[in-house]
Order: C-alpha cells, then sequence, then structure tokens
C-alpha cells in the first residue's frame, strides 16, 4: 500500500481542518518514514525476490519495530502524545493515533503473511492483495480518490500556488506509485531505504499546498 495511506491524511483533514495535510501525511504514513531508516542502521531488514508477490518484489523478512501490530500502536500513542503535548488539543491526537494505525491496517489488505502481531516470535499476518493485481490497484485507487475527494471538499485554494501545488502533489504521487510497481526493480535494499527517505518529499509539498488553500465555506 502506498497512496492508500496518504489517501488517509487526505480524507483526516475534513475530521481535523485546523492540522496540515503535511503534519497528517506525517501520521498516516509514519511507519513507513521510520523504516527506511532502521533498514539504513540495519535495525531492520527486507530483501528483493522477484515472483514474491506479482506486484512487488520485496520480502519483508524483519520490521517488528515498525510494522508490528504492537508497536503501531505505540507509534499511534507517541505521535498523538506529541501533539497533545504541545497543542492540547485531545481530539486532534486522537485522530493522529488513528492515521497512525491505519497504516498497519491497510497494509494487512495486501501484504502477504508477513506483517507480525508484537516483536519477537509472532505469527504473521496479510491477505495477500499484492498477488491479485487488478484487486490490489483497484482498492488503493478508490481510496486514493475517496480521500483527495474529501480533501478538495473541504478545502479551497486562496490562491493559484494552492491550485497548482495541489495538484503536483496528487499527479506525484499518482506518478510514483504507477512507477514502483510496473518500473525496473530497484538494484538492492539499500537504494530502496534511500529512495524513502524521499518520501518527505511529499510532506513538504503536503505542508506547502495546505499553506495555499483554505476551509471550503459550507452553502
Amino acid at each position: 500500500m502506498f497512496i492508500g495511506h496518504f489517501a488517509i491524511g487526505y480524507a483526516a483533514k475534513k475530521t481535523v481542518p485546523d492540522v496540515s495535510l503535511g503534519t497528517l501525511f506525517i501520521a498516516a504514513q509514519f511507519l513507513d518514514l521510520l523504516w527506511p531508516v532502521l533498514l539504513l542502521l540495519g535495525i531492520e531488514r527486507a530483501e528483493i525476490v522477484p515472483g514474491i508477490t506479482v506486484l512487488t518484489p520485496f520480502d519483508f523478512t524483519h520490521y517488528p519495530y515498525t510494522h508490528s501490530l504492537a508497536m503501531a500502536l505505540l507509534w499511534s500513542v507517541v505521535v498523538g502524545g506529541c501533539y497533545y503535548i504541545f497543542k492540547k488539543e485531545r481530539f486532534t491526537a486522537f485522530i493522529l493515533g488513528l492515521c497512525v494505525v491505519s497504516h498497519w491496517v491497510l497494509d494487512l489488505l495486501v501484504h502477504r503473511p508477513d506483517l507480525p502481531l508484537y516483536p519477537g516470535d509472532s505469527p504473521v499476518f496479510g491477505m495477500g492483495l499484492w498477488n491479485q493485481p487488478l484487486a490490489a490497484i483497484a482498492l488503493e485507487a478508490l481510496i486514493f480518490i475517496f480521500g483527495v475527494a474529501r480533501y478538495l471538499s473541504c478545502t479551497t485554494p486562496k490562491n493559484k500556488t494552492g491550485t497548482i501545488v495541489t495538484w503536483v502533489l496528487i499527479l506525484f504521487l499518482v506518478f510514483v506509485y504507477l512507477a514502483n510497481f510496473f518500473g525496473p526493480p530497484p538494484p538492492n535494499m539499500q537504494a530502496v531505504a534511500w529512495a524513502g527517505n524521499l518520501q518527505w518529499l511529499f510532506v513538504v509539498l503536503a505542508f506547502w499546498s495546505d499553506k495555499n488553500r483554505q476551509p471550503r465555506l459550507s452553502n
């Protein structure tokens, strides 16, 4: 799952309109923002195994600190708790925490059984939609369309930047999503990890886009 995670950030904007889209992106994609760092440090591991699933060549051999359910719940408390400490907004902190946990739930739909419940000798889970390409792509596309539509329904551009950057970000996400599936496989996992850190560019664009938009007035 890729654009599906960002879709959660888009969709959540309507629930917490005072929170920047960039912040919502950080929460929804937090596990995958942390994962490349732990991969580079050797704390978590993955391998490139062409054919392990129809859509992706990645064998996620060890990532309990980012992608186990227990740690996803813990990270949700950390992210929501940090927001509450600085902003004292309990409901918003709760929504950000839900965004973090949503990452594991969406991954559960597409991953083969490799998502642990907790660090250690845990059973692993995954519904394996990556082995059903049409279903996986259709599902993620629908989630993304819903999230973007919900975002656009509750915000309006203040200026041309608010329009241009918003659509650049949307199209950029779709391009990277399709390139991941239909482009050549990466040369090694180190390259994947460095590329994963570039996801912060989406966060920067989200902050920029949202700064140039405002709540849409109800009729």
